[in-house]
């Protein structure tokens, strides 16, 4: 027996409504069973919906609906060939459009989207894109996205991924430390403005993470990944060892979200408006970069040599613009 289907809210059906006639505008012809399948909906929720668009409108100068100012089908084809033909649609080209500037700063953004590694070859973005450029209200300026330095190394770490080739490289961690490194490549993670190599690390015989922007000289090798079945792998970036330095911060509770790779433990104490949280890190090292792009919602409370680092570093900086001559004229 076929479960009886529950039936849309008002709310609901105009959302589906609203998002059908855009749809059948564009397609011009199209089977009821196509549309169905497209929104993920009974074929009779389609022939309900049409049946409402066709006494739907926007009443004239004299608040009364002349034949001009509802929606008109071919009933012919509905009836006959279950086929949907708008041949009349008022109100729609009413709809306010986006600036060129609006619509240029949208495809900016989808730019720099689709070409993350994760994104390429993405259709829906390119089709989203030219949506953008067609309904803008004038033609969008062109706009040249910088590529980030990552990006070559990026590429080349994603077909040796794909590939299943290992990766040589030359790699500076955070403590300034160097050495080449032979890796078999297992997955590309981002955190914030950051993008990692999650790899086995050979030269360690474990996982490792590896900045990308500290990686260099590097090598696809022809030598193949070897069989990592049964690697546990972990979820996060941040994992925790018996060395680790635990540090006192007090953090805006707004941005607490964003440390919860770090977090010692769920104990959270309120200092005035602030929440006062256990980070665990590798090193102190690590503290400068998650302070500083989180601009005036952490405060670093202990240990003594973790609140130094932190100040020094951004002395470091100010002393840095300070130092910056800027030429007159």
């Amino acid at each position: 027996m076929t479960p009886r289907r529950q039936a849309l809210r008002a709310p609901d059906k105009l959302v589906f409504l609203l998002s059908l006639v855009p749809y059948l505008i564009e397609q011009q012809v199209i089977g009821v069973d196509e549309a169905a399948a497209h929104f993920g909906v009974p074929e009779e929720q389609i022939r309900e919906a049409v049946r409402l668009i066709a006494m739907s409108g926007l009443p004239g100068d004299t608040g009364t609906y002349q034949s001009n100012d509802l929606f008109d089908i071919d009933w012919d084809a509905f009836e006959d060939g279950d086929e949907i033909v708008i041949v009349h649609h008022v109100a729609i080209d009413e709809a306010p459009r986006l600036a060129a500037r609006e619509a240029a700063a949208l495809i900016a953004g989808l730019q720099y989207l689709a070409a993350l590694p994760e994104n390429a070859d993405s259709t829906a973005l390119a089709s989203l894109m030219e949506k953008l450029r067609a309904g803008a209200s004038a033609t969008p300026s062109g706009l040249a996205i910088a590529e980030p330095a990552a990006d070559a190394s990026l590429t080349s770490i994603r077909a040796a991924i794909t590939g299943g080739r290992q990766l040589e490289f030359d790699y500076l961690n955070a403590l300034g430390e160097g050495g080449r490194r032979r890796a078999d490549p297992l997955r590309i993670l981002s955190q914030d403005a950051d993008w990692y190599l999650q790899a086995f690390c050979h030269t360690r015989d474990d996982v490792r993470n590896f900045r990308v922007d500290r990686m260099s000289a590097l090598v696809v090798t022809d030598e193949p990944v070897a069989d990592h079945t049964g690697l546990e792998v972990p979820e996060t970036l941040f994992q925790g060892s018996s060395s680790d330095l635990d540090v006192v911060v007090d953090v805006a509770a707004e941005a607490l979200p964003l440390l919860a790779d770090y977090l010692a433990d769920s104990s959270t104490a309120q200092i005035g408006d602030r929440l006062r949280v256990t980070l665990r890190l590798a090193h102190v090292h690590g503290l400068k970069r998650l302070v500083a792009g989180l601009p005036g919602l952490v405060t670093v409370v202990a240990p003594a040599e973790a609140r130094t680092a932190v100040a020094d570093w951004a002395s470091a900086g100010l002393r840095g613009y300070e130092e910056t001559s800027v030429p007159e004229g």
